[in-house]
Order: C-alpha cells, then sequence, then structure tokens
C-alpha cells in the first residue's frame, strides 16, 4: 500500500511540475527580455543540476542493480534528447508569439497520442491492437483536436483587445499578481 501511495504522490509531483512548467518558463523568458535562448540554457542546468548530480550522489549512498551498456546509453540519450529539443519547442514557441494558455494544453494533449502510437511502433505491437484500442485511440484523437481547436478559437478571442492595453512594465516579475499565462 505504500508503494502505491508513493506511485501516486510522485505521479502528482510530475502533473504539478509539467503543468506549472510552460507558464514559469515563459515568465522567465520574458524576464530576460523575451530572450530564446538564454532561458533553454537555464533548463539545461536545471536539468544538469537534478537529472546528474541527484543521481550520481543517490548511486554513491545507496547503489542500485543495472550496468552500463550501449542500448541503454543510446536510449537514454535519445530519450533526454528528445525531452531538450521539447523544451527548445516550447521556448520557440513562447518566442514567436505563443502563450502558455494554448501552447501547453495543446503540447499536452497531442503528447499522449504520441506516445501511444510510438509505443506500438518501438514494439511492433500493431497486431495486438484490438476494436477497442484502436476506436479509444481515434476517440482520443478526435477529442484532442476539438479541445485544439477550442483552445486557439477561446484564446485568439480573449486577446482581441476591446479597449487600449495597459503598458506593462518588466519591473513586476518576481513579485505581486498577475496572470501567469500573459
Amino acid at each position: 500500500m505504500t508503494n502505491k501511495l508513493l506511485v501516486f504522490a510522485f505521479i502528482g509531483l510530475t502533473f504539478f511540475c509539467w503543468g506549472a512548467y510552460g507558464p514559469v518558463l515563459h515568465r522567465g523568458q520574458m524576464a530576460m527580455g523575451h530572450s530564446r535562448y538564454r532561458p533553454l540554457i537555464c533548463v539545461g542546468l536545471a536539468y544538469f543540476a537534478i537529472a546528474v548530480i541527484v543521481p550520481i550522489v543517490m548511486l554513491n549512498l545507496y547503489g542500485e542493480k543495472g550496468t552500463w551498456n550501449a542500448a541503454g546509453i543510446i536510449w537514454s540519450l535519445a530519450g533526454g534528447s528528445l525531452g531538450a529539443i521539447g523544451a527548445l519547442g516550447i521556448i520557440l514557441a513562447f518566442t514567436y508569439g505563443g502563450k502558455p494558455s494554448y501552447v501547453m494544453p495543446l503540447v499536452f494533449g497531442f503528447a499522449p497520442i504520441i506516445n501511444a502510437f510510438f509505443t506500438i511502433g518501438i514494439n511492433r505491437a500493431y497486431r495486438e491492437m484490438s476494436p477497442t484500442l484502436l476506436g479509444g485511440m481515434m476517440a482520443g484523437i478526435i477529442m484532442v483536436a476539438i479541445g485544439g481547436f477550442l483552445v486557439l478559437f477561446c484564446a485568439n478571442r480573449a486577446q482581441t483587445p476591446h479597449a487600449p492595453p495597459a503598458q506593462q512594465s518588466h519591473a513586476g516579475y518576481g513579485g505581486g499578481g498577475g496572470d501567469l499565462s500573459s
């Protein structure tokens, strides 16, 4: 029972962090004068600290079963590269005018679909797909497409100014209220 609680706690930690990732990263990008690449350097430094230093300490303290091998290294580097390229994609989407209010729902709406098809592909599990699974995946694609349309439609309508917007200073970052998605 304790392990299941930990599983759900760490799932919660992940969806909280990934859900807050876009708005927080966008704030950093805006605070750096809309820099495209400086925030990615910061993301890389954070990845290094959390994904390199922490596991080295944990391995030294607790040890672990397993070995270093070429296949594991290649697949793991590919996964890390995909994560970093995804971070770059989000940063560039923000750079060219995207807002967290619709960039992140589109990313997280389509990512599970890609995950499902990619997992089926790399495991060569096409024959194991039941009509129910295929129907569920198609229903998911349709729901994400409808949700994506609604997010974009509503975001565009919400951004249409009815009155001239007030001037906003970058000095307010780091304190005060405000919408995280702007």
